[in-house]
């Protein structure tokens, strides 16, 4: 298995393998725990400029369907139309518009338009490049991990219920979690 850590290795088209990748998120519930789950149908590609990483762009879809706490009653309700209204809204997306380095190497904040429930606002993802590798298959595959906080509310789901210490059932902020596996096309 070769391993290459270097980020010019990398130009070119990469799809994002599904099996191996994950879209996650955490919100507090009833202002006393964390709910994590995850969206289990996501695609994407990816375009990578490893001499210019800055240039490098990316789009994803992810099917509201998909979405999964473990807990079938919760998972019906957000998919309902006082959620997620998957009905309507089968497909969350995110299409980059450009990207800054970060704070260490290999991290970067990847900016882009994400679009819920037909809504759409700018969102800056924190993203780390955590090397690439050939698999036993011959696939050369890219790892990268990121996270954003995103306020539901701006993107109209706004369902909640007032709990009688005051609180909410769930929180405005969101946290979302990537660990993106990508096989170069080309």
């Amino acid at each position: 298995m070769t391993t290459t850590t270097a980020l010019t290795d990398l130009t070119g088209t990469w799809t994002i393998d599904p099996a191996h990748s994950r879209i996650g998120f955490a919100a507090r519930h009833a202002m006393v725990t964390t709910v994590r789950g995850q969206f289990t149908a996501i695609e994407g590609t990816l375009n990578l400029d490893g001499a210019e990483p800055t240039a490098s762009t990316a789009t994803v879809t992810i099917q509201t369907g998909s979405f999964d706490t473990g807990v079938p009653d919760r998972d019906g309700h957000v998919k309902s139309a006082d959620l997620l209204d998957i009905a309507t809204y089968p497909t969350i997306t995110f299409v980059s518009t450009g990207a800054v380095a970060g704070k260490g190497d290999d991290e970067y904040v990847l900016t882009g338009d994400l679009t819920i429930r037909g809504v759409t606002h700018p969102v800056d993802l924190d993203i780390a490049f955590e090397g690439s590798s050939k698999d036993p298959f011959g696939n050369v595959r890219a790892g990268f991990t990121g996270t954003t906080t995103l306020n539901r509310k701006d993107f109209g789901l706004t369902f909640n219920a007032v709990l009688e210490t005051g609180g909410v059932l769930i929180s405005d902020k969101v946290k979302v979690e990537l660990d993106i596996s990508a096989i170069k096309a080309s």
